[in-house]
């Protein structure tokens, strides 16, 4: 099979990440964010809906945090 070449592509995940990665240590939250940690490490595993569920709530999460 001479000249047959599998052809990939990342393919793009939606996501809030603003590239400010830390924790608030009394909500759990990412202050860049708004997601928890457990949520940032199963984002790539989860569904687009509910990667967008979680991004819906992500505004109000982080009025609740104090910068």
């Amino acid at each position: 099979m001479t000249g047959v070449f599998e052809r990939t592509s990342a393919v793009a995940i939606e996501s809030p990440c603003i590239l400010v990665c830390m924790l608030d240590t009394a909500s759990g939250l990412c202050l860049g964010c708004g997601r928890t940690g457990d949520e940032i490490a199963a984002w790539t595993q989860l569904s687009p809906e509910a990667r967008r569920s979680i991004m819906s709530t992500l505004s109000e999460r982080l009025a609740t945090l104090d910068r």
